[in-house]
């Protein structure tokens, strides 16, 4: 990775997929098929990289100095599955539009 925003984009990714696993696979397997502890391991997961993630918006707002809504935005859809992506769609955006 060669600057702040392409590994708060990886992070990104890595979290929202957790997410996902979380959500639409560990979930399933607990209410459907009685297996809970897949959501014991998927969770611990999920909350660690969540952690990473926050710690990487930290890092990126100050390192990259982009505008606070970016900062607010990121924090808020980590908690909305398939959110980081749609994010990671408006940073690339950002990304093309700052380097013109």
């Amino acid at each position: 990775m060669k600057n702040a925003l392409n590994q708060f984009r990886f992070m990104g990714f890595v979290e929202g997929g957790s997410l996902l696993l979380l959500l639409f696979i560990a979930m399933p397997l607990k209410y459907f098929f009685g297996m809970p502890e897949v959501v014991s391991v998927v969770g611990a997961l999920h909350g660690g990289l969540f952690t990473v993630y926050v710690l990487m918006i930290i890092y990126a707002t100050f390192a990259v100095r982009w505008p606070f809504r970016f900062t607010v935005g990121a924090l808020a859809v980590a908690f909305i599955p398939f959110g980081n992506f749609i994010l990671d769609r408006r940073l690339e955006n950002w990304k093309q539009l700052k380097a013109a």
